[in-house]
């Protein structure tokens, strides 16, 4: 099944679901994939500066990396085509029209918004309101 492309169709069915728990983003100079599997990652990319991971604070916490910032981790349910113009400029819009900053990440099937901890119930509050108009 392909996603959806249709921006109006996504923002009705985007259905947006708060995880439990909070992450945290972390760059490793010398890292590469694969690399720190046991903080078990949900998301990765190596930039040129170092591997980028996105992984549970407990898992950071407990083999002795720091967390400076934490989020919370929000997925638009949809199946979002990756050729789909405008959701991520929606949603960031609205969410920054109440002050939450989202850093998007969208997978083959989904996009993912990890906004700042404390923001979450807030957050969904603003991405349930959207699906209804």
């Amino acid at each position: 099944m392909a996603g959806i492309r249709e921006l109006e169709t996504l923002l009705q069915e985007m259905s947006p679901r708060l995880h439990d728990g909070e992450y945290c983003f972390m760059s490793l100079a010398e890292a590469g994939y694969g690399d720190l599997s046991f903080l078990n990652p949900i998301a990765c990319m190596q930039e040129r500066e170092g591997l980028t991971l996105v992984v549970p604070c407990s898992m950071a916490l407990q083999h002795g990396y720091s967390c400076e910032t934490s989020f919370c981790c929000i997925t638009l349910e949809v199946h979002s085509s990756l050729n789909a113009v405008g959701l991520t400029a929606t949603v960031s819009q609205k969410l920054a029209e109440q002050g939450i900053s989202a850093n998007v990440i969208a997978g083959f099937y989904h996009d993912h918004l990890f906004v700042p901890a404390g923001h979450g119930d807030l957050a969904m509050q603003v991405l349930t309101g959207m699906g209804k108009v």
